[in-house]
């Protein structure tokens, strides 16, 4: 992404630039929470199922 970012500018598409900008950004900040998260996963505690009566 960085390397079309280069591209662009050089290009002088700056609405493009900056739209590359915020998508390098959030794909960064979503890098870093994985980072943080050590890549393990979570457990999520789904409940135990309810009985069904016979139909």
């Amino acid at each position: 992404m960085i390397a079309r970012i280069v591209e662009v500018e050089a290009e002088g598409w700056l609405g493009e630039v900056e739209g590359l900008q915020v998508s390098l950004a959030g794909a960064e900040e979503k890098l870093r929470r994985l980072d943080r998260g050590h890549g393990q996963p979570t457990a999520v505690d789904l409940g135990i199922p309810a009985a069904r009566g016979d139909r």
